[in-house]
């Protein structure tokens, strides 16, 4: 399918809010063995837990390498599409196409350039080749144009939309150097903007603490569940790094307003108690120079905020932790046409992320 000359903006396009209607979702299936523990077996498990759970809900297409193909293909997942997608490892929200949509019944994608959350400078593999063709590949699969960013950086998990012309996301992450270090803050803000469809961009300061694979993407710490309505992980107690943070994006959130004029209505939702990865869980991890390495005792970025919102359903992860149960309720009460789907999900969060950053939505235009 054709690169498109001009901007999204420009062709009438915007990003809408995830509870939209969707065609599909897209995951890519985990293999890594210098990022996946017991050579990714654990969190196989776990994604096809992910898989077969939007699979109720929506059809599902799971990117594969060819030495994984026959192995999911034979898992025969009722409304489940495999499809051969080389790649160098399994977060395509992060990867993969952000889709766009107009008033008009057309869907396109933004293709953005993936450097693997910092290339040379602080990113977290090497080569990312793979990864930085699945956005392409992903149009190409749905027929749809595509606009390539190859002048701009970025990633999925680092944007959240309202649909109405709002924008999430955090300095700490788009201002990190090895993004777009050329690039005032000014400028991103409207490459943002242009290749967004959108008026307004809100800049949370800092993400969640020890998220330093993503840089502090916005999809672990905030994201909208209406417009003028967020969620944000939060934490009461004053002596953990993350209630620092946690109060400095609800001061700003509140001071601000959106696209159309409204006040941002928070909504907090405790963060599980810290999360830590163990010897064993450290042991089974290949090392491998070049490669962010996972150690005993180091915390891991757990947050409820990091769900998915698919046709019918909220896939939440949970940790099997006190504040569970607390996160399940009050997504409850925000989504009350909604299932909440909870997920043991310390498989996925052990390789960086959670069930958001692994799973990318195509709207229904």
């Amino acid at each position: 399918m054709r690169i498109n000359d001009k901007t999204p903006k420009q062709d009438g396009y915007y990003m809408p809010a995830e509870w939209h209607e969707h065609r599909c979702t897209y995951l890519l299936w985990p293999e890594r063995e210098d990022n996946w523990r017991e050579n990714a077996e654990p969190a196989q498990a776990v994604f096809q837990q992910v898989i077969q759970t939007i699979a109720k809900y929506e059809p599902v297409v799971v990117g594969v390498n060819v030495s994984q193909y026959a192995h999911v293909l034979e898992m025969n997942m009722p409304n489940v599409q495999v499809v051969e997608l080389a790649n160098n490892d399994a977060w395509i929200r992060d990867c993969g196409a952000t889709c766009v949509i107009n008033g008009r019944g057309r869907l396109r994608g933004v293709d953005w350039k993936f450097n693997a959350w910092g290339g040379l400078v602080n990113g977290l593999y090497f080569p990312w080749d793979q990864d930085d063709f699945i956005g392409a590949k992903m149009c190409a699969i749905e027929g749809i144009d595509r606009y390539r960013t190859s002048d701009f950086v970025l990633e999925g998990g680092s944007i959240h939309s309202d649909g109405e012309g709002t924008i999430l996301t955090t300095e700490e992450c788009l201002l990190d150097e090895g993004r777009n270090p050329e690039m005032s803050k000014e400028q991103i803000e409207e490459k943002l903007k242009e290749y967004l469809g959108a008026e307004k961009v809100l800049w949370i300061p800092k993400g969640i603490y020890m998220d330093e694979d993503t840089n502090g993407h916005v999809d672990n710490i905030c994201q909208f569940v209406a417009p003028g309505k967020v969620v944000l992980a939060w934490e009461d107690n004053e002596d953990d790094p993350q209630h620092e943070r946690s109060q400095i994006a609800l001061d700003y959130l509140e001071s601000q307003t959106d696209a159309k004029g409204r006040k941002i209505e928070v909504v907090k939702i405790h963060v599980p108690n810290p999360v830590t990865i163990t010897a064993e869980e450290a042991a089974h991890v290949d090392q491998v120079e070049g490669t962010f390495p996972r150690k005993e005792g180091d915390r891991l970025p757990a947050s409820y905020v990091n769900y998915y919102n698919c046709n019918g359903a909220i896939i939440l992860p949970i940790f099997d932790d006190p504040h569970d149960q607390a996160a399940i309720d009050t997504l409850k009460e925000l989504f009350p046409d909604k299932v909440i789907e909870p997920i043991y999900a310390r498989e996925i969060l052990l390789g960086g992320g959670n069930i958001h950053c692994i799973t990318q939505q195509v709207p229904k235009p």
